[in-house]
């Protein structure tokens, strides 16, 4: 069989049909030739620079054979005597978490501007009876402000795994300021305490951007320029490690260091108070957070 042709339809186009279309074809040439040489142009900004690779210098340098000086970056605690409950770490007391550490490991809050031990357990027990003073209606009972080391704490979501970490600033001595982060986490089917963040510096304040923790602290031999160091969780060392660090620029004059400046936090997470997640209010409020005994970290 053959196959079947296609008919074509002829349309008979009159002039009074073919003139309106012409219009309009010559007006569409109009503007696309009126739009040349205006927006979309490419221009010319000059010549491209040549790309070049890096150069490696002294290249017959000898192998390192020593291992550099370890700073304690990746170096964690497991608290003694503290057990996270249900609730997770906002059930925590931080003050108490704070004076566990210290007697297990003295050598965290002493330093060459640092205090020895046993004046900040005595300043600790400046935070609890400051603490039962307020609780009590006691006059003349609570502390000097300022007298209690242990800045207000904070709860974020620093790991990704959706609960939340404790996040506390210990006022070491007139000028450093120590940062902790603890994380929950099992043991031996036991859910236990953990310190994944420890440093000290001379601070202007702390951030947090993500589930980064800023730190801004002062330069002494570079006038008009600051530190910024960013701490990140890594998986594989299961710990905060600091990934980014850079000298940065003062801009304006009203923010430049000043040794021994009070710490600050704040969080890009939306939310205050006591919300779960990556709330950031400090204090205790009603959230209670995602994790716990119950589901602990592998």
């Amino acid at each position: 069989m053959r196959p079947h042709r296609h008919r074509i339809r002829r349309i008979r186009r009159s002039p009074a049909l073919l003139a309106p279309l012409a219009a309009v074809a010559a007006g569409a040439a109009v503007l696309l030739l009126a739009g040349c040489g205006t927006a979309g142009e490419l221009r010319s900004h000059g010549p491209t620079p040549t790309a070049t690779g890096p150069i490696r210098l002294w290249p017959d340098l000898p192998p390192v054979t020593a291992p550099p000086y370890d700073y304690g970056e990746i170096d964690t605690l497991v608290i003694p005597g503290v057990r996270v409950p249900k609730g997770g770490v906002r059930a925590l007391d931080p003050i108490e978490v704070i004076r566990a550490e210290a007697k297990a490991n003295p050598s965290a809050y002493t330093g060459p501007d640092g205090e020895p031990l046993p004046l900040i357990l005595t300043r600790l027990d400046a935070c609890k009876r400051g603490e039962d003073a307020l609780r009590d209606g006691a006059d003349g009972a609570a502390p000097k402000p300022g007298a209690c080391p242990v800045l207000a704490p904070y709860y974020i979501d620093l790991t990704g795994d959706g609960r939340e970490e404790l996040i506390t600033g210990v006022r070491v001595g007139s000028q450093l300021t120590e940062v902790r982060v603890y994380m929950s986490g099992a043991k031996k089917d036991v859910s236990v305490l953990t310190r994944i963040m420890s440093t000290s510096d001379q601070l202007v304040s702390v951030d947090v951007a993500g589930r980064d923790i800023i730190l801004r602290s002062v330069s002494a031999g570079i006038p008009g320029y600051e530190y910024r160091t960013a701490w990140s969780w890594d998986a594989q060392h299961q710990a905060m490690l600091p990934t980014r660090d850079e000298i940065v620029e003062v801009k304006s004059a009203g923010s430049k260091p000043s040794p021994g400046a009070s710490i600050t936090a704040s969080a890009s997470a939306a939310g205050s108070g006591g919300g779960t997640g990556t709330g950031t209010g400090p204090g205790s409020g009603d959230g209670t957070g995602d994790g716990g005994a119950e589901d602990p970290r592998p």
